[in-house]
């Protein structure tokens, strides 16, 4: 009689906690979206067209790829070197490295922006040398980079570490027994059973690379056609009141999103048939 209550319970507990799911994504993320998508639609597809074919819209999106592809680009490359360094070596100062992984999900974008003006700007302690040898970063192109990088560090990484740690050493160690270098090592035992947690990884990246504001907005100066990423792009459109262009513009962004997200669900369906066999 108690088990059959107990069931009861956990059925109707069941359908509370799908309901409040639901709604909740529904409220806040499809409905935005929806929103944005339906306003574009509102303002016909001229309107839309010559906004996303706009000189300054383009170069925003142009910087923006550029952005994202460098910064996934050297993040995928520090996760791969920290996370196997982190599971597979034994080194004072572990612990440290793992929190500092983990600052930019603890820090605001808009502090981890300050922090490369107060480096790299007028006030900056290296500013003497970068600008005796004529480099640029802040107010440049470098510094959109190096803030993006910041933001996106850790997904990479974090997504690694756990597949390397529960996988522990032991084929590894085998494979080095019988003579195997690092890069073939690498290449035939560990990379099969990471690569679809790098991917992942690599996709989070990618779609917070792609749509970061907080940091990029203060490293930039917000110099159009130069410095201007597509966020920065739709929320000057939007404050000046162009509304249409500023929906179109986004409307670009919502589109990039979902097809990251068909993308990730694809990767996800083809890794859980991959380990069933």
């Amino acid at each position: 009689m108690a088990e059959l209550s107990f069931s009861r319970e956990n059925k109707w507990l069941r359908r509370l906690l799908i309901m409040v799911s639901f709604v909740f994504i529904t409220v806040m993320l499809i409905l935005p979206l929806v929103q944005v998508l339906a306003q574009v639609w509102d303002f016909g597809f001229k309107n839309f067209w010559e906004a996303v074919t706009d000189e300054y819209t383009l170069k925003a999106l142009k910087l923006s790829i550029l952005t994202m592809i460098s910064a996934v680009t050297l993040n995928t490359l520090f996760g791969l070197a920290a996370a196997w360094a982190i599971t597979r070596f034994r080194f004072w100062g572990k612990g440290l490295l793992i929190t500092l992984i983990d600052i930019p999900f603890a820090v605001s974008p808009v502090i981890a922006g300050l922090v490369f003006i107060m480096t790299f700007g007028r006030l900056g302690w290296t500013y003497p040398f970068l600008e005796a040898h004529d480099i640029k970063i802040v107010f440049a192109t470098p510094g959109l980079v190096l803030a993006t990088i910041f933001v996106t560090f850790p997904f990479v990484a974090r997504e690694i570490i756990p597949v390397l740690l529960s996988r522990g050493t032991d084929e590894e160690e085998a494979a080095m027994l019988l003579g195997s270098g690092f890069f073939q090592l690498f290449r035939r035992v560990t990379f099969p059973h990471l690569k679809w947690a790098l991917l992942y990884g690599i996709i989070l990246c990618t779609a917070r690379a792609l749509g970061e504001f907080g940091a990029v907005s203060v490293v930039s100066g917000h110099l159009r056609g130069k410095t201007n990423t597509l966020p920065l792009h739709i929320e000057i459109l939007f404050r000046e009141y162009h509304t249409a262009q500023s929906f179109s513009a986004a409307a670009i962004l919502v589109a990039a999103a979902i097809l990251i997200l068909v993308f990730r669900n694809i990767l996800e369906h083809v890794s859980e048939k991959d380990r069933e066999f």
